[in-house]
């Protein structure tokens, strides 16, 4: 997934990215978790779970624990 982004002044980028993830990996592994019809739901958890035992972050994870963050400071860097 490519995000792009800015934060007001005061606010920090990887607080924003940090709360960003947080919010969704809570919500997706619930609505995957709860979603009986899901047809992939099985292999999904299994994947969280072996991202999460291999980083030894949480039960689940969704999120990789690193990004690779590129100023956009002028518009060639848009297109």
């Amino acid at each position: 997934m490519h995000l792009i982004l800015s934060t007001e002044e005061g606010n920090k980028l990887s607080d924003v990215i940090r709360d960003f993830k947080s919010f969704t990996s809570t919500k997706l592994k619930n609505c995957i978790k709860e979603n009986s019809t899901e047809s992939c739901r099985e292999w999904l958890v299994w994947m969280f779970e072996r991202a999460g035992k291999k980083n030894r972050i949480s039960r689940l994870q969704l999120w990789q624990q690193h990004n690779h963050p590129i100023e956009l400071s002028n518009d060639v860097l848009m297109d």
